[in-house]
């Protein structure tokens, strides 16, 4: 006859767990252990002894408020002679005595949460379960420990921006393991409306990172629900702040968590793509953000962009859109409802774009099914096919109400990027998503996805040709030129009207006002013949009219007096800011006062007022951005400069985030990665 143990107290034993398990950054003030990987605590027995074969102690483990077995987030086991890390298990690994050491393990499956481990009759312990990429088991499985320490383990990287051209780095400190984001991470899956709705069936579907993607790519946005953040793309942030404003996840988490989960004011693509990973890696599932230059918006799924443009080659407001980039996020995980194949990289987006089932959510979709053109698969894969893949066709409407077709070179898609594994550098992804153009690959994956356009899209022989060039030097405060080439490769002279126009423009396509324009009336071009045409922006002009994004729309369009064909050249351009020049003064080492001395030139023509530097970095500003106002305006080719201290709480490669902000200069970005020593 079995003798059940009499627990008086337990030792969690969080520190050495914690470490363990790698998530000792989270604290070691309370036990987060990873799923299908063994932990040990301590139990005092209240009295008599551990005695292998005669001792007994039922555990039940269950997360939830509705705990089955059932749904699987009720688990009731008892002693075995060794762990099994199949299944909830449990096994004494020490001697007979009054101290036992009592190793556990959870099903590899097993749902993550927060959990209650009933010991016997006296023993309760609570302690929260992550998804596991270290174990073979776990759908999340990772085998590469760079790839784990980048994707799971790195609390801060580079968001590329800027344009398929020339792509800008942008530092975003994920800061996952911050005081207080898991918390906010588990209480978004409790705030979601599946959860609200059936909170027993939502908690049993957290065993799948599938589901918990899914959930993440609604809840990031609060379109359906009280999600994090709030989306806007047009100008004024009334209530709110900009999304240049923010250089990382860690302050939007928290507010949105202290502050009765209202949405946080306001976010765009980079910023929904940089909290969604900086949630999935806090929960364990292996995350990147992505990029996708000249990313196409098909809002009617027939994967073609449809553009309309007026008789000057401006864009009419009925025109789908091509973003200058936008940002997704790929999660690691298995595909168990799909092919083998399709294991792997999953595309997921939290931006508000098109609803899904219902609900503003995108994804998981396999990446690869989105290279073969599989678009029958879970989740959202036309949409993201499109993405990459559209084609673009360019209408004119004309004053008298006609239309004609305009002959365009835009291709979506272009430069896939994410930040490479250990390093800042970017990655071009894009074979990832799709085949080399014009190969027989491409063309199965085009039929597959029923893309007839792109099958039957023939580039024809022009006559005419326009194209833009820019030069070095299109730096923010500065004049520079840009030029319209317009080339006749038939044997034959060639007579047209030229109109060579700018705009100031958003990342997502809108456009502003007007920054230049020039009208040639009559273009001649002898046989063979190139002419390049000049166009000057000056500051005192575009000034004024730049967004945030500091981008400008290019667009020259050329008409052919004898075809009366007309063919449209269009390229976006952003901006060059000036850098921030970071010094850390100080031995770097945990736990001591260190200061960034920063410094950035006013590049403009013009006073800046207002002048306010900011940092923040994960371990090294303890969850917190430190900001420093200047006292006073710096004047034109003028040093803005401060010192901010801060006092680093972990050793390791760090990466300092600073902001500069200003009336005329906004939000310009700079970091400075810094090893810090023990």
């Amino acid at each position: 006859m079995t003798q059940a143990l009499d627990i008086e107290r337990w030792d969690l034993e969080c520190e050495f767990n914690n470490m363990d398990h790698r998530t000792d950054l989270n604290g070691v003030d309370r036990l987060i252990v990873r799923r299908g990987q063994t932990f040990t605590v301590s139990l005092y027995l209240r009295f008599g002894s551990y005695q292998p074969g005669s001792s007994s102690l039922d555990c039940v483990a269950e997360t939830g408020p509705q705990p089955s077995e059932q749904y699987g987030t009720r688990a009731a086991f008892g002693l075995s002679d060794s762990i099994d890390t199949s299944r909830w298990s449990a096994a004494v690994t020490s001697p007979p005595g009054d101290t036992v050491a009592l190793s556990l393990c959870s099903a590899p499956d097993a749902p993550i949460g927060r959990y209650t481990l009933t010991l016997g009759r006296s023993g309760r312990i609570d302690f929260i379960l992550l998804f596991n990429p270290w174990c073979s088991g776990d759908a999340v499985y990772m085998d590469n420990e760079e790839n784990l320490a980048e994707y799971v383990l790195s609390q801060d990287g580079i968001i590329f921006r800027g344009s398929y051209k020339y792509p800008i780095p942008n530092p975003w400190n994920f800061g996952q393991f911050e005081s207080g984001i898991l918390d906010a991470c588990l209480r978004i899956l409790d705030m979601n409306p599946k959860y609200l709705r059936n909170p027993a069936k939502d908690c049993s579907g957290r065993r799948n990172p599938i589901y918990v993607s899914r959930v993440l790519s609604a809840m990031v946005n609060c379109n359906d629900d009280n999600g994090v953040l709030m989306g806007k793309w047009t100008e004024g942030h009334e209530g709110g702040v900009s999304p240049m404003f923010w250089k990382g996840s860690v302050e939007i988490l928290c507010n949105w968590s202290t502050q009765a989960c209202r949405p946080v004011r306001y976010g765009q693509c980079w910023v929904f793509a940089a909290v969604a990973c900086s949630v999935s890696r806090a929960l364990g599932i292996p995350c990147r953000v992505i990029t996708n230059y000249l990313s196409a918006h098909d809002s009617n799924s027939n994967l073609v962009i449809e553009r309309f443009i007026d008789e000057n080659g401006d864009l009419s407001k009925f025109t789908e859109m091509i973003w200058n980039y936008h940002c997704w996020v790929e999660s690691w995980m298995t595909r168990p409802d799909l092919k083998a194949d399709f294991n792997g990289w999953q595309a997921s987006d939290p931006t508000p774009q098109e609803k899904s089932e219902g609900v503003y959510c995108c994804g998981p979709v396999p990446v690869r099914a989105v290279k073969e053109g599989a678009l029958l698969f879970s989740y959202d894969a036309p949409f993201v096919f499109a993405e990459v893949n559209a084609d673009v066709n360019t209408f004119m409407k004309r004053r008298d109400g006609s239309t004609s077709k305009v002959t365009s070179a835009t291709v979506v898609g272009q430069k896939i990027s994410t930040k490479s594994v250990g390093s800042d550098a970017r990655e071009d992804i894009t074979h990832l998503y799709k085949y080399p153009e014009g190969s027989d690959e491409e063309r199965a994956a085009f039929q597959k996805a029923n893309h007839l356009n792109k099958l039957l899209q023939q580039q024809p022989d022009r006559d005419l040709d326009v194209a833009i060039k820019v030069g070095p030097g299109m730096r923010t405060g500065c004049d520079f030129d840009v030029f319209a080439v317009v080339t006749n490769r038939s044997q034959t002279a060639k007579k047209g009207c030229l109109l060579f126009g700018s705009c100031a423009t958003s990342y997502n396509g809108s456009l502003g006002g007007n920054c230049g324009f020039k009208d040639l009336l009559n273009v001649e071009l002898s046989p063979g013949a190139t002419r390049r045409v000049p166009l000057r922006l000056n500051y005192t002009k575009y000034g004024g009219l730049l967004t945030e994004d500091n981008a400008i729309r290019l667009a020259a369009l050329l008409l052919d007096y004898n075809t009366r064909e007309s063919f449209l050249a269009v390229r976006n351009i952003v901006l060059e800011n000036p850098r921030i020049e970071v010094r850390i003064l100080g031995e770097p080492k945990a736990n001591r006062k260190l200061a960034a001395e920063l410094t950035l030139q006013n590049p403009l023509p013009e006073t800046l007022e207002g002048c306010c530097f900011s940092i923040e970095g994960a371990n090294l500003t303890g969850g917190q951005v430190v900001s420093h106002r200047l006292a006073s305006s710096v004047g034109p080719g003028e040093d803005a400069k401060a010192k901010i201290y801060f006092t680093p709480t972990h050793s390791g490669l760090r990466k300092l985030v600073v902001d500069f902000d200003s009336n005329k200069l906004c939000h310009v970005k700079g970091y400075r990665n810094v090893i810090i020593g023990k």
